[in-house]
């Protein structure tokens, strides 16, 4: 009797929402100016705008107007996930290592199937223009390559064209001198096909983001099938043994990291002055990760960040480490004053 009881009470709450929802309508929006002005209102509210500038190739041009930073619901990208993106960094007025940030997009787009609307050299002078548009001088330029908008379909062969995205995000960032906690993931990681290319798919990045946060560290490890290291949700991992060796894990089926590339060129520099024995990039495995006497993310808004503890355990002291603040160095020093191949001044009017 109290099983049925139960039910009768949940049909009549139900029925009773129903009701209720009766009276519940939304407004109808009669114009698009109407429309606009209610996008507005949001936007006026904020003091500074974060995203000064964005490209639309829906559009055909730059947006300075956020309420009007938007795009179609039909878009592939968006009801599919077929879509890529990078990201490259603007600092002091440059843009930091964007040609090796396209390239990668590009081979990124082709393992998608989603062909370039622009050559490389095209979307380079986007982005440098919209850079230049936005006005802003520290920050991050996120864009995206979509199989496009055009239908609500699996395949988008029937779509018109791809579409190609870019936004300027106003933030500040600066060099991370704290430590920080990590856990392993739990979460599954991609499969090499996936991890290997920068899409859109982020899924289980931002599941182990989330476990992470709930179990009060910072960010997360995957480990592979085999019981290797791979990588973080959406950063390289390095480590520096007893021995002074600066290890990171095999590319083979993680994302190869622009920053980490970058990293790698610029690491041997310690190894010059004595400071490190050597660098390689090899297979590691979770039991000599932990041992190691420092440990890092590597990614390019950090660009490096030291890691203390993982898994409640502390790395080497749980303390941040020397050569660990001297790999931070030389990559800050390479953002801020590094050769003109790495750094694209922009043209600001």
């Amino acid at each position: 009797m109290a099983a049925s009881n139960s039910s009768f009470d949940q049909t009549s709450a139900v029925a009773a929402e129903a009701k209720d929802g009766e009276d519940f309508s939304f407004h109808v929006f009669s114009s698009s100016a109407e429309l606009l002005e209610k996008l507005h209102e949001k936007w006026n509210s904020v003091k500074q705008q974060p995203y000064p500038a964005m490209y639309s190739s829906v559009y055909g041009g730059i947006i300075l107007d956020p309420a009007m930073m938007v795009i179609p619901m039909d878009d592939h990208m968006v009801h599919r996930g077929h879509g890529v993106f990078d990201t490259a960094i603007i600092f002091d007025g440059y843009l930091y290592e964007l040609d090796v940030h396209i390239n990668r997009f590009l081979r990124s787009a082709s393992k998608a199937r989603i062909a370039s609307p622009f050559t490389f050299s095209e979307l380079k002078s986007i982005l440098i223009q919209l850079s230049a548009a936005s006005k802003c001088r520290k920050g991050t330029l996120r864009y995206w390559l979509s199989a496009g908008p055009g239908n609500f379909l699996l395949s988008p062969a029937k779509c018109p064209t791809s579409a190609f995205y870019a936004v300027v995000i106003d933030e500040d960032f600066a060099q991370c001198k704290e430590g920080v906690k990590v856990m392993t993931s739990t979460i599954p990681m991609k499969s090499p096909l996936f991890a290997t290319m920068k899409n859109v798919n982020y899924l289980p990045n931002v599941l182990s983001v989330m476990e992470a946060e709930d179990k009060g560290a910072f960010s997360s490890i995957w480990v592979d099938e085999k019981g290797y290291i791979a990588e973080g949700p959406n950063v390289n991992v390095a480590f520096i043994n007893s021995d002074k060796e600066l290890i990171l894990p095999s590319f083979d089926k993680i994302l190869s990291g622009c920053t980490a590339m970058r990293f790698l060129q610029l690491a041997p520099k310690l190894v010059e002055q004595g400071r490190l024995k050597c660098v390689k990039i090899t297979d590691i495995t979770v039991e000599e990760a932990k041992e190691s006497a420092e440990m890092m993310y590597v990614g390019s808004t950090l660009p490096l960040l030291p890691i203390i503890m993982w898994d409640e355990k502390p790395i080497g002291n749980g303390e941040v480490g020397e050569l660990t603040m001297a790999l931070s160095d030389l990559l800050w020093e390479d953002m801020a004053a590094g050769p003109e191949s790495q750094r694209i001044p922009v043209p600001y009017a």
